[in-house]
């Protein structure tokens, strides 16, 4: 795909992750329709993106209200011409005990991670396959390949991310729809781990947000495909996990991923 032109909307752009994504595919030539909750954020981002001599427009609006996003895809569609692509990068999670956690929190985080992705490709992908073009990529977590304690909604929300994505890469196959995942681990120096201010496990360690960025742009250039990003030795970890989800658990708490997550409730 030659990116120079195409139009990208990309959510959670306010802080975190999603400015790295989004000024990383502004520097293609991507024009970039920021979306967030956060409109100062949004501006931020906005601002670098055109310092570099990029090109932004930012819509400040609540992902979780699902019931708005076909009118706000729409609105998008007419006001900045055919999207292209969609990077479903907006995610939040709540380290707590399951029990500890309120129907509205779980609503949230479901709704945020996994319905709002879901129903804005629903919204868009008969308009990219009557454009004969189209990459939705869908920014998961490997969370969502071996689950988390104590972060258990956010793991199923991203393992319903991977899921999805694995099901509707088969589906369009042999349609002019390109979908993607990425995989992201422990990040550092932006987003919700960084954010909570402890060390990750040294086994594990953690990536920077701009190699994340890169996936995206080699995913874009590569096509349907699935991409983990972490610096520690995931894969082997994974790999066991489907032989015995017993000695994966074992392995995961040598880690010191449980222990990690409970100092991430006080913090």
């Amino acid at each position: 795909m030659n990116l120079a032109g195409k139009t990208a909307i990309v959510t959670g752009t306010s802080r975190g992750l999603g400015p790295y994504i989004a000024k990383a595919l502004a520097s293609k030539g991507v024009k970039i329709v920021a979306l967030a909750r956060d409109l100062k954020g949004l501006e931020k981002t906005s601002l670098e993106i055109k310092q570099s001599g990029g090109n932004c427009n930012v819509i400040s609006f609540d992902l979780s209200q699902i019931d708005e996003l076909d009118s706000l895809v729409k609105n998008i569609w007419e006001d900045y011409g055919p999207i292209d692509i969609l990077i479903n990068n907006a995610g939040i999670e709540n380290y707590q005990h399951f029990d500890h956690l309120s129907k509205d929190i779980i609503t949230d985080i479901i709704s945020t991670n996994l319905r709002s992705p879901l129903e804005l490709s629903r919204c868009l992908l008969p308009r990219m396959i009557n454009e004969k073009s189209g990459h939705i990529i869908n920014i998961a977590s490997l969370a969502g390949k071996k689950g988390v304690a104590y972060n258990s909604v956010y793991s199923a929300s991203k393992a319903g991310l991977l899921m999805w994505s694995d099901a509707l890469r088969q589906e369009y196959k042999d349609s002019p729809i390109d979908i993607s995942v990425i995989c992201p681990g422990f990040l550092s120096d932006a987003g919700m781990f960084y954010d909570g201010k402890v060390e990750a496990p040294k086994l594990l360690g953690t990536s920077s947000p701009q190699k994340v960025a890169k996936a995206v742009i080699k995913a874009l250039k590569k096509g349907s495909c699935e991409i983990i990003v972490n610096s520690g030795p995931i894969r082997p970890l994974l790999a066991l996990g489907q032989l015995s989800w017993n000695l994966a658990d074992k392995i995961t708490r040598l880690f010191g991923v449980p222990a990690l997550s409970r100092k991430r409730i006080s913090s």
